[in-house]
């Protein structure tokens, strides 16, 4: 409890002086949770682990051998997956808890190391040829088995990464992924669906009473890959009357679902996308103001956004469930 609104308390007699110190001695015996600090360490240690053995494989890939290095991140992705479905949980249509402290973790480093095993062996042995799609389709599939079925947030992003990259990839002709040609209107729309894909799926998980945790993850993907997919229709393509009417649906439904589940992250995150859009449109077609007029304009508007997130409250339904 803050100090000050102690002292409120005492001013307005809530509270007696006993009843006071008996709280500032909690205070300072309460111990310190370092639930996140852990979570964040143990991640950071998963990825640190792949970057070392990437590191080892590049420094030995003449003494040892191919082979061997695939058989052993083989071996430990394996021993990985066998320890996650070991210690598994029944399966929920909701929220399961873990079942030891470093289970998710475990998982999680089992599936970067069958991504580092899998294109380490494309990369060496070409086993998919010209078939990238493939090479994308299966960890996806597979990611997303685990997902549901261990339920592990983490893994499911892995999931939703191998999808957009699965379907970057099968609407690209082979042409542009040779001269790595990304301002493409294909992909431009691919990522717009790919959105209205992602943003459609929580509400069927909530409708289903299936996964319904699982919406945040899908929501967080859905909002960057269509702002960002609507931006560069604008930009890239140079086609701005076509898809900014598209951000601006995009952000009124991202703002629609921020204030009906108050969210600050979601509407922070389409303001700022919108504020984007809308700058680039005027700075695009008001042409004709003088160099005074954009500079309050860039004051005068980020001033604005400021104070409508700190005043986000005002805004969002803080009781929404």
């Amino acid at each position: 409890m803050h100090p000050h609104f102690l002292r409120l308390l005492l001013q307005l007699e809530l509270i007696t002086p006993d009843d006071a110190t008996r709280i500032e001695r909690f205070e300072s015996a309460r111990p310190f949770s370092l639930h996140w600090e852990l979570k964040t360490l143990l991640y950071l240690g998963v990825l640190l682990l792949n970057l070392g053995l990437g590191y080892l494989i590049y420094q030995n890939i003449d003494s040892v051998g191919h082979a061997a290095l695939i058989a052993l991140i083989g071996a430990v992705s394996a021993t990985c997956f066998w320890y996650a479905y070991r210690r598994r949980q029944p399966f929920s249509p909701g929220e399961t808890e873990s079942p030891t402290p470093y289970y998710d973790y475990v998982l999680l480093l089992g599936c970067l190391l069958f991504l580092v095993m899998e294109g380490y062996w494309q990369y060496q042995y070409q086993i998919f040829g010209t078939r990238y799609g493939l090479a994308t389709f299966i960890p996806m599939v597979l990611f997303f088995g685990l997902a549901y079925r261990l339920d592990n947030r983490g893994v499911l992003s892995l999931g939703i990464t191998a999808l957009a990259s699965w379907l970057g990839i099968a609407v690209t002709p082979q042409d542009l992924l040779a001269h790595n040609d990304f301002n493409s209107e294909t992909i431009v729309n691919t990522g717009i669906l790919l959105c209205v894909l992602l943003s459609a799926v929580p509400f069927l998980s909530e409708l289903r009473d299936f996964k319904k945790h699982f919406s945040i993850t899908y929501l967080n993907f859905g909002v960057h890959i269509g702002m960002i997919a609507c931006l560069s229709g604008m930009m890239a393509l140079d086609r701005p009357l076509l898809y900014f009417p598209m951000l601006c649906v995009a952000v009124g439904f991202f703002i629609w679902y921020a204030r009906t589940r108050a969210s600050l992250y979601f509407l922070t995150v389409a303001v700022l996308y919108g504020y984007i859009g809308f700058t680039y449109m005027l700075l695009n077609y008001v042409t004709d103001m003088d160099f005074m007029f954009y500079l309050l304009y860039f004051i005068l508007s980020c001033a604005g956004v400021i104070v409508f997130l700190l005043n986000y409250k005002r805004f969002i339904k803080t009781d929404a469930p």
